[in-house]
């Protein structure tokens, strides 16, 4: 037991290296597919059928494919197209595709939960849809929608570790290749996990703190 511990304490500075690469994975993919999931969630409710049914389209098409298809199609069919990205970036565009399909119905869901009378009350003022789409709908709208967005935050965490697979250094990679050296794999993959919960779980109560927050300041 006091070996294993010893060997935590020389694990944990690679582990914490991959840790921030994984988290770095999850800024960026919620920076570029959050506004992606909102713009297909605005797109598919849109009155013209046929940016409607492409935005419907392309959401089913991200949801239904696995992330891990996704990011090697990304990360194999990105140089076939003559634009050759890091393994990285190439993470990150996957991940944030991924995440706009998955948040484009959670932000639609929130959408559709503002009150119809605060639309009216936007018309009966003299506002633009577009002035009502941009003043009132989506402030609340998105309101409404960020413990669920909290959440697949957990979610989109833990999908950073797929990325070892096209060789990103993030936290299951690093893991993977201390195991390698050492044939320490349970050991190594027990610290990597508790690195996840460490993040996971006070994650998990924050989710749980705002959705009863927002319950009681909605209410």
């Amino acid at each position: 037991m006091m070996e294993m511990f010893s060997n935590w304490a020389e694990w944990t500075p690679q582990l914490f290296r991959g840790l921030q690469v994984s988290l770095r994975l999850v800024g960026l993919a919620l920076l570029f597919g959050l506004p992606l999931g909102l713009a297909l969630a605005i797109a598919s409710s849109a009155k013209a059928r046929l940016l409607r049914y492409c935005a419907i389209a392309i959401v089913e098409i991200g949801r239904g494919a696995p992330a891990l298809v996704v990011l090697q199609m990304v990360y194999y069919g990105l140089p076939t197209s003559g634009l050759n990205v890091s393994a990285f970036t190439s993470g990150a565009i996957a991940l944030a595709l991924t995440t706009g399909a998955y948040t484009s119905e959670i932000l639609r869901a929130g959408l559709n939960a503002v009150p119809r009378r605060e639309i009216e009350a936007g018309q009966a003022l003299g506002m633009t849809q577009g002035d009502i789409m941009r003043f009132v709908v989506i402030p609340q709208g998105v309101l409404f929608a960020v413990p669920a967005l909290m959440g697949f935050a957990i979610l989109i965490f833990q999908a950073t570790a797929l990325t070892f697979t096209i060789a990103v250094p993030e936290l299951l990679a690093r893991a993977y290749r201390i195991g390698a050296a050492t044939y320490l794999y349970l050991d190594v993959l027990v610290l990597a996990g508790l690195f996840y919960l460490a993040i996971t779980i006070p994650f998990g109560w924050l989710v749980s703190w705002t959705e009863r927050r927002l319950g009681s300041h909605l209410g």
